[in-house]
């Protein structure tokens, strides 16, 4: 069991791995709950610093606080399995979350808001208001006909020219309000026309 943990320390915090060295705040670990639960699950091992390293830690209480994080502050619950390890004398609790089926899962900020948040490398983003679009869409049939205006050809003109679009650019060129932009760009992303990827200055969209 111990090679187990010491693999997964081995690949360091990820899309699908984070390490705490404990939790001390059940609203903060929330983001982590539904950012994975968002997105293609994963999992949290606790007891572990940043660098690897094996703090250990009272699994009991740490349980405590993850099930404090899914009752109290994300909406809906997340799901989540629990296991403990013991490795070089100290204790492990690895806390698994699988993809959801009810997505989007929110979590509870401090100023008492709800926000969706998704996992990128080993981040956790809160999302924007395109990809709760583009959740919506996802529960629907394609139903209508991807249409390509002189507009939509204007910004493929310009992601052949720039790489990347923001989201501020594209309403721009559409000519279209942040709402209706959101809408046009949910639609691409879902006909796999554009994607969208996070980077460290925000939410950026390019040619798929």
């Amino acid at each position: 069991m111990s090679l187990y943990i010491q693999k997964l320390i081995a690949q360091g915090e990820h899309q699908q791995q984070d390490f705490k060295q404990r939790i001390d705040d059940s609203k903060k670990i929330a983001k982590t709950l539904v950012a994975f639960a968002n997105c293609s699950g994963g999992r949290i091992l606790i007891g572990i610093k940043d660098n690897g390293r094996i703090s250990g830690v009272d699994p009991e209480e740490e349980y405590h606080m993850i099930q404090g994080a899914s009752d109290l502050y994300c909406k809906p619950e997340v799901e989540f399995m629990s296991k403990v390890f013991k490795i070089e004398n100290k204790t492990v609790l690895e806390i698994t979350v699988l993809k959801s089926k009810e997505i989007p899962h929110y979590a509870k900020l401090e100023d008492d808001t709800w926000k969706a948040y998704v996992r990128k490398a080993d981040h956790n983003y809160m999302v924007n208001g395109v990809q709760l679009k583009l959740w919506e869409f996802e529960k629907k049939d394609h139903g209508e006909e991807l249409t390509i205006t002189e507009k939509e050809e204007k910004v493929f003109k310009y992601l052949h020219e720039n790489q990347h679009i923001t989201f501020m650019k594209f309403c721009n060129i559409m000519r279209q309000k942040p709402g209706k932009a959101e809408d046009t760009l949910a639609k691409l992303i879902r006909w796999d026309v554009l994607k969208m990827d996070r980077t460290d200055n925000g939410w950026q969209f390019t040619l798929n």
